[in-house]
């Protein structure tokens, strides 16, 4: 893709990620001006509590392209990317998670796979880089999700995505828990929104430490995907599949490629 005929939205939803989200900023930073003129980065402070919000004030007095929003308290994972959604402002969105267990430069991998004919690249990961119980359950979980939501990604938990900002209007995301990469994958499919997947890689988290296995957590979680399940599956939401808004008129407007 020409740099030229695209701008990019890089985001950062981020919850006491005070070792590693400084290194993400800087690192885009370097890498985005190589990709398109236009460009801004976006962070969603999701009430964390171990410095992260003062890190993140001081990057935003470096980078006048930095865009940081603050949660007073902690929201949820589902709740941050809908705020961090809504507050980006280019033709093309890139989100990956704050924590650095994917590698942010391998962004040209998602950019190389987009196309007039794509509207959507999700990374899958080479190998689950966590305890031996968290990659069982990552792989229980994403053949369930297959099952249950008839997805044709392969891996819906990998939260390393490229799409057009477009394909967000019109799709109503609600829920505040990790089962928003359901929702939003399940809701694009059925609106006809077309995918592509990339391989990534996965690295070991080395600072803080996952949220998911917490009772309350697990509760919330299975509870909203009942309810998602319900909604999407067995309620027929969408009588008919509803068409995209009209990309290609938006692309003709925004530069984005069709």
């Amino acid at each position: 893709m020409n740099g030229e005929s695209y701008s990019l939205s890089a985001f950062f939803p981020a919850y006491n990620d005070l070792e590693s989200i400084g290194k993400i900023i800087h690192t885009m930073a370097w890498l985005l001006p190589k990709l398109t003129n236009d460009y801004e980065i976006v962070v969603v402070n999701d009430g964390s509590a171990d410095g992260t919000g003062d890190l993140l004030r001081t990057l935003e007095r470096e980078y006048p392209f930095l865009k940081v929003i603050h949660h007073g308290v902690n929201r949820g994972y589902g709740a941050a990317l809908i705020t961090g959604f809504a507050n980006c402002s280019k033709d093309l969105i890139f989100y990956t998670d704050g924590d650095g267990q994917y590698d942010v430069e391998e962004l040209p991998l998602l950019l190389a796979a987009f196309s007039d004919e794509v509207d959507l690249v999700n990374g899958f990961k080479i190998s689950r880089s966590d305890p031996r119980h968290r990659v069982m359950a990552g792989y229980i979980y994403q053949h369930l999700m297959r099952l249950l939501f008839h997805l044709r990604v392969r891996d819906v938990d990998c939260d390393f995505r490229l799409f057009r900002r477009s394909i967000l209007l019109g799709t109503s995301l609600t829920c505040d828990s990790g089962v928003i990469c359901v929702e939003m994958i399940k809701k694009f499919q059925s609106r006809g929104c077309r995918m592509t997947e990339v391989p990534v890689h996965h690295y070991h988290r080395y600072h803080g430490s996952s949220e998911f296995f917490r009772f309350k957590h697990l509760r919330r979680v299975f509870v909203q995907l009942l309810v998602a399940w319900w909604k999407l599956v067995v309620r027929p939401v969408f009588s008919r599949p509803s068409p995209l808004p009209d990309l290609k008129a938006g692309a003709q407007g925004t530069g984005v490629p069709r």
